[in-house]
């Protein structure tokens, strides 16, 4: 067998980016695997009614595990034909039962229901890597619900809110990504067994008198293989269901991609607040020695990146095949389907890494509280002081000129000085008690419900994951 390594180009999917077990399932052994799986239940069924030999079925089914990728590349050389090729390595293999293969079938009964095959388990792997890591949101969001740190709109402080309900914001997206992945993964279907335009007539010829309609046999075939298919299809099943796939990792990859960009802001100086987890020798830049650079983070934007313009190759190849079936998708689709599959999957790996190493930094949160948080109570107070019979505008105006005066602080680094000024003056003071006044200027009031909320979507996600397990 040909044997490759790094003396060669290899995608940096075959060894950089994904999981093993994502490897496997999208190897050239597994899809012939699959390949083979399907002309023995297809021998099997055929089997019943006579067109193959108990004999030439035991035949077949010793051969069935003995993949020989070289032994079909030598044959695809020659006929350029690579399902030709693996039937031929088959049948050679099987002296017996060899001759019966693939009777009544095109190409795509077999590859196709063999990707689909595989779709849908890759699609079972990314649910759980998805489950596990909404899973980790949710412990996260319960521990940090009550950790008070400040919103920005506009990349600009706006309003306090909490590090725990920031999170539920990615996990509410993540969850809304696992109830996608599950109705796509009900939609999606193999084709079934129709023939070479998806009228099922070489198999209604080959069934005459045999006591078995096409569609009984296609029945049965499909479901020793577990896998659902449409009632309609031309040669292939619907590109469609590729589109639909796709944009369902581009969903995951645009959450992760948010929750990966937000960590990159926080994490720079400007902020300070959080981080991605570092490790005791790893280093961040070759030069500055200092450096703490946001790399797993930058990795799922770069990946999510990547990840989105997939759907729009999918599109092309639903919408373009046309009539029964043209080959001009077969390309591109085995670069579309197993690196979609395997960045998707190295985004959750690489997301549940961020997320299990979180660190907050509550002192700095704290910091930037004190140093913006303040302006909030500005709102309140003047509500408070035009309730107790002060003038409005005037008011308004004092305010404005205590918070220009604190901001020119704040920006020369210094401590926020608005409470204190806010506090020594006699014409708030007027109006406005010292306790009452002290309660208005306390950032931490200013977060309203969202300990509630929290509970309340991780009481939602847990009831959703345990119905769906």
């Amino acid at each position: 067998m040909t044997t490759y390594n790094f003396a060669t180009y290899l995608s940096p999917f075959t060894w950089r980016y994904g999981s093993e077990e994502m490897r496997h399932l999208w190897s050239e052994g597994y899809f012939r695997c699959l390949l083979r799986r399907i002309w023995v239940a297809l021998a099997e069924v055929q089997a019943e009614v006579g067109l193959v030999s108990p004999a030439e079925l035991a035949d077949l089914r010793a051969h069935a595990d003995q993949i020989d990728v070289q032994r079909a590349l030598e044959i695809e050389e020659r006929v350029q034909h690579d399902l030709v090729a693996e039937l031929r390595t088959f049948a050679e293999q099987s002296p017996l039962g060899g001759g019966r293969l693939h009777m009544g079938a095109t190409s795509a009964d077999i590859s196709d229901n063999a990707e689909m095959l595989r779709i849908r388990e890759a699609l079972g792997l990314i649910e759980r890597r998805l489950a596990a890591l909404l899973k980790t949101f949710l412990a996260r969001i319960e521990g940090y619900k009550a950790v008070v740190c400040m919103g920005y709109t506009h990349l600009q402080p706006a309003e306090p809110t909490t590090i725990g309900y920031r999170l539920a914001v990615y996990g509410q997206e993540l969850l809304a990504d696992l109830e996608e992945l599950w109705a796509t993964r009900a939609m999606v279907k193999g084709k079934g067994l129709k023939g070479a335009v998806g009228t099922s007539s070489a198999y209604t010829r080959l069934l005459e008198e045999r006591g078995m309609s096409a569609a009984e046999m296609e029945k049965k075939v499909m479901a020793k293989l577990g896998l659902p298919y449409v009632l309609v299809a031309t040669q292939v099943y619907p590109r469609k269901f590729d589109w639909l796939v796709l944009n369902v990792l581009a969903s995951i990859a645009e959450s992760l991609h948010k929750f990966a960009f937000d960590l990159r802001l926080l994490q720079s100086a400007g902020f300070g607040e959080m981080a991605e987890p570092f490790g005791r020798e790893q280093v961040g830049s070759s030069t500055m020695a200092f450096k703490r650079n946001p790399v797993i983070s930058e990795r799922i934007c770069s990946l999510a990146r990547f990840i989105r313009g997939l759907p729009q190759v999918a599109w092309d190849n639903a919408a373009n095949s046309l009539l029964e079936r043209t080959l001009d998708d077969s390309a591109n689709r085995r670069l579309l389907l197993p690196e979609g599959f395997l960045a998707t999957d190295e985004l959750l790996l690489l997301a549940q890494k961020v997320i299990e190493g979180l660190v907050i930094y509550e002192e700095q949160l704290k910091r930037n509280l004190d140093a913006y948080g303040p302006f909030i109570s500005t709102e309140a107070l003047l509500m408070e002081l035009v309730k107790a019979g002060a003038d409005r505008q005037e008011m308004h105006e004092l305010i404005r000129q205590y918070a220009m005066q604190a901001w020119q602080a704040v920006w020369k680094g210094e401590p926020n000085p608005l409470p204190a000024l806010l506090s020594q003056e006699p014409r708030i003071a007027a109006h406005v008690p010292q306790p009452l006044l002290a309660r208005l200027l306390d950032t931490a009031t200013y977060i309203g419900d969202v300990m509630d909320r929290c509970e309340r979507f991780i009481a939602q996600a847990r009831q959703t994951l345990a119905t769906a397990s």
